[in-house]
């Protein structure tokens, strides 16, 4: 007898930064442990390797307030977590692969991959992709549309940042 396997879930957004070249975009990814300026989490921070180096451990957290269950049920605040390690880093391809460890979202699996392209004569684009084992309590479409609102954030937070004189 054999087991059926889950199928895994792949996911990739996409956004422009029109304004932004190409350099400065890549310089905010490769920034692997200060994620927390540039989407909205509270904290990230090296934990160990060597930065900028393949072995690269960042730990990423936020402060969630969640619904309660029942009539009288009150909102009750987690702390949720994850060390990310990164996989792989080039610098003259401006793309890096990170994974999620230790974490309380539920992740198993979750590989994921940044780049950032050229667009027009001025711009950049970033693009992240994602491969994981479904999670539980969410859907596919709950984790991608995550993706796109953090990369959307993301992209908005350094246009402001590297456009602004």
């Amino acid at each position: 007898m054999t087991e059926e396997s889950t199928p895994k879930w792949e996911g990739k957004a996409m956004a422009e930064l029109p304004a932004t070249v190409p350099q400065l975009t890549w310089e905010v990814l490769e920034d692997f442990c200060n994620l927390h300026k540039w989407l909205p989490i509270e904290t990230c921070y090296h934990v160990e390797g060597i930065s900028g180096q393949p072995g690269l451990v960042r730990y990423c957290a936020s402060t969630v307030e969640e619904e309660g269950v029942g009539d009288d049920a009150e909102k009750t605040t987690t702390i949720k977590w994850a060390k990310e390690k990164l996989l792989e880093i080039d610098p003259i391809q401006r793309c890096l692969t990170y994974e999620i460890g230790e974490n309380n979202f539920g992740f198993k699996s979750y590989v994921a991959t940044m780049k950032v392209f050229p667009m027009n004569q001025d711009g950049s684009k970033i693009e992240w992709s994602f491969v994981c084992d479904p999670v539980q309590g969410w859907s596919f479409q709950d984790l991608n549309s995550l993706i796109e609102s953090y990369l959307e954030f993301m992209v908005k937070k350094i246009e402001l940042a590297c456009n602004t004189n």
